[in-house]
């Protein structure tokens, strides 16, 4: 405000109402920003952080008690008795054959179905961004339509499929199901992406020679590079903390790791030495990855925002 003030001359008429009009035409949010972007937004931010962090630090906490104590007082009670921290429960863990094979049988399935959607996605939102066929925007149109379509409808139609054909209760039914159902969103999130590359730019490359695939691997992959990450995050997630799919149709014996917790409540209710380990190895996993590409995924965020 300072420098439009001295930048209008001191004589001339309506320099004092210019100024205050500058003033009074400052948004109310950048007002709102200025005055809050100080010591007291970062200490509420700070308690939101922890606030939302408190049931996993309540949860890992817990998983390093025994459960005679975990059953006698709450996790906080950890502060004041440092004592009580044990790898116990862990070694339990590591010993209860079937919550492991669940962890890997859950890794056999989230990375197949995430990568299968992060490549046949990529592929088809390049089709349909940069490439003519017969009817691309009614087959677009139609994929879009099928992000309506909730994944309830489709259970006992697939069912009788997977049975029909060998695929029901094995690892590759149920990725087939997560990639069925992951790739309208990510057709629809990488297209819209695709569509906002510069057409000069991909005239340049093929003015150089090149053709369809060394156009999308060496210019459209690595602009859409954050948006890519940004899915397979998603995908990453809806996969590993599923229940339902895999609950239906993963198999009974060898199940991924949420069906096996579940199965570990309804057998042994007070089983919690191994629940509580289980659960946290099973949600420390999405924490790493969402960690490892958080990067990635705030820049595709901000680009989907400014395009």
């Amino acid at each position: 405000m300072t420098t439009v003030e001295r930048v209008v001359p001191a004589g001339r008429p309506g320099a004092a109402g210019a100024a205050g009009g500058v003033r009074a035409r400052r948004p109310l949010a950048a007002r709102i920003a200025a005055r809050t972007g100080g010591g007291a937004m970062r200490v509420f931010l700070v308690l939101v952080a922890l606030f939302w962090l408190m049931p996993s630090v309540g949860l890992l906490l817990s998983s390093l008690r025994s459960p005679q104590q975990i059953a006698g007082s709450g996790w906080w009670q950890v502060f004041s008795e440092p004592a009580q921290i044990t790898w116990d429960n862990y070694s339990r863990l590591l010993s209860n054959d079937k919550v492991l094979g669940s962890l890997l049988t859950t890794a056999a399935i989230t990375v197949p179905a995430t990568v299968l959607v992060v490549v046949v996605g990529s592929l088809a939102g390049y089709a349909f961004a940069w490439m003519d066929f017969p009817g691309r925007d009614g087959w677009f149109l139609g994929v879009v339509g099928l992000l309506v379509v909730p994944v309830q409808v489709a259970l006992i139609p697939v069912a009788k499929l997977f049975g029909a054909v060998g695929l029901f209760e094995t690892t590759a039914g149920v990725v087939l199901f997560h990639t069925a159902f992951g790739l309208p969103f990510a057709v629809f999130l990488l297209r819209n992406f695709f569509a906002e590359i510069p057409r000069e730019l991909l005239e340049a490359a093929r003015l150089d020679g090149a053709g369809e695939l060394r156009l999308f691997t060496r210019v459209v992959l690595p602009l859409g590079g954050p948006a890519i990450a940004s899915l397979g995050i998603f995908q990453f997630l809806w996969v590993w903390n599923d229940m339902l799919i895999a609950l239906i149709f993963a198999d009974s014996g060898n199940p991924p790791v949420t069906v096996a917790l579940q199965q570990e409540v309804r057998q042994f209710g007070n089983n919690i030495d191994v629940l509580a380990p289980g659960a946290f190895l099973s949600m420390v996993v999405p924490l790493i990855v969402f960690f490892a590409f958080q990067r990635q995924f705030v820049s595709g965020v901000m680009a989907g925002a400014v395009k």
